[in-house]
């Protein structure tokens, strides 16, 4: 079942933290979290999450077409 456009993207608060201080900073390093459920949103394109699947980390870099996925 899909969100409610009127409630907007999900995303976790410590990873919309991580990301929002990288775009500060300029930064370009990788973002370990186990967030799966978290939206991707605009500000993550061009950085690169390590998602953790559950045994490793498996790093997705974000391009423009993950958004909102």
């Amino acid at each position: 079942m899909a969100r409610s456009t009127k409630k907007g993207a999900f995303i976790d608060s410590h990873l919309q933290a991580k990301i929002d201080g990288m775009n500060q900073r300029n930064e370009k390093k990788v973002v370990r979290t186990w967030s799966r459920r978290s939206t991707v949103i605009p500000e993550m394109v061009g950085h690169t999450l390590a998602v953790h699947n559950g045994k490793k980390f498996i790093p997705v870099y974000v391009a423009e077409n993950l958004v909102g996925h």
